[in-house]
């Protein structure tokens, strides 16, 4: 296995099959014998030791009476394999390849949400920021040195802004005020983020230090890409997700956030206090 996650992942949807065929009254033998299948099948598929194709998951809930949920389990089924990709897998020939990676996501996507704790996201930042970042990523993860390139790439993808996509950004007030790059690097990008902010193809908000956090607090930085997929950052890897369960989760935690957030001359505000304080 590639990691532990996609293990997990494959015991969690075998256990959720189990679940639909004893919810239906039936025995992992007459489920087989439904499907015309080998008995051991059902306990490989339900253990996690095999991985259901999308034929197996619609046999299995037409007989459990569980239709209902076949688009689901498909979803989740086919994200496992691809779920968890371990960054020095995806960086293992430099940061370039990994910033090329996601360029056909970014094309065929029309409507981006972004929620960051910590930083700002990769559209809005200037290649001062970005060769900061991917610098310490560089350093951090004992990398090969192609950072001019995958700045340059990370800078190309910016020109989404301007192909008819609709972004609508939230970020924490605190990413305004962490300091990459230094005081100069990052008053250039407040400046910026201001200017882009004013794009019709950009929609930024900004939670204050000062809102309320009772019901919804910071989480893990995110990316809802339409409504079929979410990217996550971890600390080890990249975590896609694509069953649509989960995405109307992170969906619903993205329009709380934009509650919580101030749009317009309020957030400018809180991004002219944050270069006055580099000042």
């Amino acid at each position: 296995m590639s990691s532990s996650s996609v293990t997990e992942a494959r015991r969690a949807l075998g256990q959720r099959l189990r679940e639909i065929r004893k919810d239906a009254g039936l025995t992992a033998r007459a489920l087989a014998e439904l499907a015309g299948w080998h008995e051991s099948k059902c306990s490989r598929i339900e253990h996690g030791r095999t991985s259901p194709s999308d034929t197996d998951i619609q046999t299995w809930t037409l007989h459990c009476g569980a239709s209902g949920l076949t688009a689901d389990l498909i979803a989740t089924a086919r994200g496992i394999e691809g779920m968890y990709v371990e960054w020095r897998r995806m960086e293992r020939s430099g940061l370039r390849r990994a910033q090329q990676s996601v360029l056909p996501l970014w094309e065929r996507t029309r409507r981006f949400r972004a929620y960051s704790s910590w930083l700002l996201p990769g559209p809005v930042q200037t290649p001062g920021y970005i060769r900061a970042l991917l610098s310490s990523i560089r350093d951090r993860r004992l990398l090969v040195d192609d950072i001019d390139a995958a700045v340059q790439v990370r800078v190309d993808k910016q020109r989404v802004l301007h192909q008819g996509g609709q972004f609508a950004l939230i970020v924490e007030e605190s990413a305004l005020r962490h300091r990459i790059g230094g005081p100069d690097v990052m008053a250039a990008q407040l400046g910026h983020l201001l200017t882009v902010a004013s794009l019709p193809s950009v929609s930024l908000g900004i939670i204050p230090q000062t809102a309320d956090r009772t019901a919804l607090w910071p989480v893990e930085d995110f990316w809802i890409f339409d409504d079929v997929q979410v990217n996550v950052e971890l600390v080890s890897a990249y975590l896609t997700i694509t069953q649509p369960h989960e995405i109307g989760m992170y969906a619903a935690t993205f329009a709380g956030f934009a509650e919580l957030a101030v749009h317009g001359p309020s957030a400018r505000a809180l991004i002219s206090a944050a270069i006055e304080a580099i000042e």
